[in-house]
């Protein structure tokens, strides 16, 4: 069963932590909770739950904040509940309203996030993220190229580029025609110093 979660997305500034302090908007995980379009696709995820039986199921926000935090990080699936239940960063990526030292969720949900979120709807979330970066983004003006500098040429001067300044026949380590040399050499160098010696 899913129920649809009602809660208007939150600034972080409303976040609870237990020390009464404040999250810091520049931080990473804000910022990304602010590009990702959490409720424009939640009625997707929910078409997962056909039936209005059985526990609630999490919050498609909790999901994905959750497969995005173990992939980002590189992680187990245990150790991604783990980090979350330390990092009230994470908790408030993954929507939570208070800093709270349970774990979220199992770890064997996440198998079962991974197999609610498909491949095509987290394309769909990337898409959306990305026009939702560059509406953010301001863009910058292009400059205007004036018709007299278009036709004179800015070179002043000749490159020359010699081959032969880069040597071609390179030997490797794994050169065993290194080694042949070297005892070549090496016996040459005993050869002199005998005959010195005799």
């Amino acid at each position: 069963m899913y129920r649809k979660a009602e809660l208007a997305p939150s600034p972080p500034s409303d976040f609870e932590l237990p020390f009464e302090g404040r999250l810091s908007a520049d931080n990473r995980w804000v910022k990304m909770a602010e590009l990702i379009p959490w409720s424009e696709f939640e009625s997707e995820y929910a078409e997962n739950f056909p039936t209005e039986m059985g526990a609630p199921a999490k919050s498609f926000r909790m999901a994905l904040g959750a497969l995005i935090i173990k992939e980002k990080l590189g992680i187990s699936d245990i150790e991604t509940v783990e980090q979350i239940r330390e990092n009230p960063y994470l908790q408030y990526f993954i929507g939570k309203s208070t800093y709270s030292n349970e774990p979220a969720f199992d770890p064997s949900l996440l198998v079962h996030f991974r197999q609610r979120i498909s491949a095509n709807l987290i394309k769909k979330v990337n898409e959306r993220m990305v026009e939702k970066m560059r509406e953010i983004t301001p863009k910058l003006p292009e400059k205007k190229k004036d018709s007299d500098e278009t036709n004179e040429s800015t070179n002043q001067g000749k490159l020359i580029v010699d081959a032969t300044c880069a040597p071609a026949d390179i030997s490797y380590p794994t050169d065993l025609g290194l080694l042949n040399r070297a005892r070549v050499h090496t016996e040459k160098i005993i050869d002199i110093l005998y005959k010195s010696l005799k």
